[in-house]
């Protein structure tokens, strides 16, 4: 196969899934958030403290496999903090969810001083008999580390939970209707809770996956922005798990080209290039902002009040 500007399409797409990974963790579980009724802008938060937790524990362990369960536990712990505060204090769903962020990074900081610099253990690349030796596809779709698969298995679960299920069901019904899903008996605010959880867990497996594989070591602030895109392929995908899917998937995809692009020295400025993902997200979002939020949860950002 013929390489574009010294870019190798096969390893150019193996690196997307790679990269696309921590992005599509943690908007499968604002998806999930946000089908509920909720608007969680503390992804970032989150997803820092995960890396930094799976990224302690990975090396204390040698485990990194316990580093990603410490990592989900990590965030959905923080996220109760936001659920306890906007469901059950009644504050501020978007004032609070930025203030998650400030915190995440701030213990995320101050837990990984004393680690900077050390390598951590990584996930070993599973090469999936017959199907990673075929040629070409082989190597792009099939010999990646565990976590590249459990994230499309995640979103694959997701799908059919929301679409096929009685949970799934009664989670829509509370993000597209909370009084008349109370008026049904309903729990809106256990079920909102459970699913703030949920996409805290997700956030900090995201944040781990940075942290563990892609740069197996610690950074400060080494999320850099990640959960700000995961909140836009929420919208960007219209709220459906496929399409965050796809859309996790074009960013993995820009960003790793835009890479590509300055190790094969384009005449473009790096600065331009390094921009480029985040320019192309904000026209994406802009557009589909001109369009109407088509698939938004009708009390997406709105507090329940059980007395109403």
């Amino acid at each position: 196969m013929m390489d574009l500007l010294g870019i190798n399409p096969v390893l150019l797409i193996a690196s997307l899934m790679v990269s696309a990974t921590p992005i599509l963790l943690a908007a499968i579980g604002e998806t999930v958030v946000e089908k509920s009724g909720v608007l969680n802008l503390g992804v970032e938060g989150m997803m820092i403290v995960g890396a930094v937790v799976g990224f302690i524990t990975a090396v204390n362990t040698a485990n990194p496999a316990i580093g990603f369960v410490t990592a989900a536990i990590a965030g959905a712990l923080l996220s109760t903090i936001f659920a306890t505060l906007v469901l059950y204090l009644k504050s501020n769903q978007v004032a609070t969810g930025l203030g998650l962020t400030l915190v995440g990074l701030g213990i995320s900081a101050l837990l990984g001083k004393p680690y900077e610099g050390i390598k951590s253990p990584t996930l070993q690349s599973l090469d999936i008999p017959i199907l990673s030796d075929i040629p070409i596809i082989g190597h792009m779709l099939f010999s990646h580390d565990a976590m590249v698969y459990v994230s499309i298995l995640i979103v694959g679960l997701v799908w059919y939970t929301l679409k096929y299920t009685r949970v799934g069901l009664v989670l829509r019904a509370v993000g597209e209707n909370h009084d008349a899903a109370h008026a049904l008996g309903y729990k809106v605010i256990h079920i909102r809770f459970l699913a703030i959880m949920f996409g805290g867990a997700c956030s900090g497996l995201g944040g781990a996956y940075i942290s563990l594989v892609r740069v197996p070591q610690w950074t400060e602030g080494m999320t850099a922005g990640a959960g700000w895109i995961a909140l836009a392929i929420v919208v960007f995908a219209s709220w459906k798990p496929w399409r965050t899917l796809i859309g996790a998937y074009l960013f993995g995809g820009i960003t790793v080209l835009q890479l590509n692009l300055q190790a094969a020295g384009v005449a473009i400025p790096v600065e331009y290039l390094s921009m480029s993902p985040f320019l192309i997200t904000i026209a994406v979002l802009v557009i589909i902002s001109a369009r109407g939020n088509q698939g938004a949860p009708a009390s997406l950002g709105r507090p329940f009040h059980a007395s109403n």
